[in-house]
Parts: structure tokens; C-alpha cells; sequence
């Protein structure tokens, strides 16, 4: 789950519903300085669909070891360090199913997902907080992950759905920098991020340049990027979560309840022109 603060405890939102923003922020992406994602619809799906291994999971929420809801917040941003709240190979195969949850129906959009996996894991990732024991579960892993992704790319590349420039190392890589990108943006709106921030990896230009954007929050889940890399002058988007009032539960049961007795509530993420 993601969690940002309000007056009285959390707003809890699903990683699926994450996902489903960053998507949201993809399919809005691209304008005349900015490219614009292809092959579109198997890139949009995977952005949107990044994190549906989590979608069982996040059904029942659970607790840090301080009591707090155990969930991405703005303590973790540019942060990959909490191995140890987790259990490792419980993450590892919620990981490995959100590829696999898209891989039969779209392999272009699984082989995304799989190298958004494997950049958590090893450039982003602070492998000191592994226990020694599960490194070489890590390491089995990410070699399992690289032999999918030739496996999916082999599977796009018979299926005669992509045209050559889809298929370019280039392009996959394009595609997966968006990915992130979008995820990181989403990320820093669900839980409301209040700091100045520059989106993961600079992202393509129409004339085959880069450009990193800039993020900063103006006000409550109201956020500014420049340069502007949007189709439209402003993109407003939903998301949806459950607000539980408490700052820290005695167990886990206490939070699943609290979690239980409250209705979802959708709120207004605004994202608008910088400069």
C-alpha cells in the first residue's frame, strides 16, 4: 500500500490503484517538445498494470514493526532500503506475479514490468538490508526475471504484432524509463509529497534529445512539472483510497478493522503546467 498523512491518521491507496494513476499520467504523456510513448498500448498497459501482483496482498493491510501501516510514505521517497520490514520471499513472488499476471496476454507490457522489477531490485535497492541468508534467493531471481524477459521479447518478436522500431533496445528502454517516471510522479501524488523532486531517468524528446522534468507541490495534491510534458495544459485524475484515523495500532487485526469500517473515498490529483 501507499500511505500519506491527514489530520487524524492515513489515506491508504492500493499499489493496483498507484498503478492504475501512473497509467493515467502515461497516457496523457507527449506533446511537441515530448515524445509520446510506442507502441502505446502495450506500453500504457504495462505502466497501468505494474503492480497488479500486489492486488491480493493489499487487501488485508499490515503493520510496521513501530505499529504504522506498512506502506510506501513520504519517509520513503528516493528510498529502496526496507527489506527489512518484509519478508523477502513473500515480496519476491508478488513481484514476479505482477509480470507474470500480464505476460500470456500482452509480453511487451510483462517485459516492462520485469525490468521495472529488476531496477528496484539491484540499482535502487540497498542490499544491506538483506539478511545474508536471502541474497542468493535475490540473485536466483533477478536471473529467472532476465531469462523471462528474452523469453517474452522472443514471443513479441514471432508474433508479428510489432513493427522493427518496437522491437529496438532503444524503444524498450524508452518505454521502461516512462514506466518509472509515471510511477515515480504517482508516487510522489498518493502521498502527497510536500519537497521539490526530479522524475526517475530524463525522458525522450521529439528530437531525440532528453530532458529531465521537475515536480513541486503547490498545494494539497496540487503539483507543477516543468518543462511540461503533457498533451493538455492540465491533467486532473482520481484516486482512490480509505482514510483509517490512528497513528499506530496496537496489531494488525486493529488496523484490518479500522481499514474494514471505513468506506473508499476519491480524491482530486491536479497536475499543472510549470515554469
Amino acid at each position: 500500500m501507499l500511505r500519506a498523512r491527514t489530520q487524524d491518521g492515513w489515506f491508504l491507496i492500493t499499489h493496483p490503484e498507484h498503478a492504475r494513476l501512473a497509467g493515467e499520467f502515461a497516457a496523457a504523456w507527449g506533446n511537441d517538445r515530448f515524445r509520446a510513448p510506442f507502441p502505446r498500448t502495450h506500453t500504457l498497459a504495462g505502466i497501468r498494470r505494474h503492480d497488479d501482483g500486489w492486488a491480493a496482498r493489499d487487501l488485508t493491510p499490515k503493520i510496521t514493526r513501530e505499529g504504522r501501516p506498512s506502506a510506501f510514505g513520504i519517509d520513503l521517497v528516493g528510498k529502496y532500503s526496507a527489506f527489512e520490514e518484509i519478508d523477502l520471499e513473500d515480496y519476491l513472488r508478488v513481484r514476479g506475479q505482477a509480470m507474470e499476471a500480464v505476460a500470456a496476454e500482452d509480453p511487451y507490457a510483462a517485459v516492462l514490468i520485469s525490468m521495472h522489477t529488476c531496477n528496484l531490485l539491484t540499482e535502487r535497492a540497498d542490499h544491506s538490508t538483506i539478511r545474508p541468508v536471502d541474497r542468493p534467493r535475490l540473485a536466483a531471481f533477478l536471473e529467472g526475471q532476465q531469462g523471462r524477459q528474452d523469453e517474452l521479447r522472443t514471443a513479441c518478436a514471432a508474433s508479428g504484432r510489432f513493427t522493427e522500431a518496437d522491437l529496438r533496445a532503444g524503444t524498450w528502454i524508452e518505454n521502461f524509463r516512462l514506466l518509472q517516471a509515471c510511477d515515480n510522479l504517482s508516487l510522489l501524488a498518493c502521498v502527497d509529497y510536500p519537497e521539490p523532486a526530479t522524475l526517475l531517468h530524463p525522458l525522450p524528446l521529439q528530437d531525440s534529445g532528453t530532458s529531465e522534468v521537475q515536480v513541486r507541490r503547490i498545494d494539497g495534491r496540487t503539483f507543477r512539472l516543468d518543462p511540461w510534458p503533457m498533451r493538455e495544459p492540465v491533467v486532473e485524475v482520481r484516486v482512490t483510497g480509505r482514510p483509517v484515523a490512528g497513528e499506530s495500532f496496537a496489531s494488525e487485526a486493529d488496523l484490518v478493522a479500522a481499514h474494514a469500517r471505513v468506506s473508499p473515498e476519491t480524491r482530486i490529483i491536479r497536475i499543472e503546467r510549470g515554469g
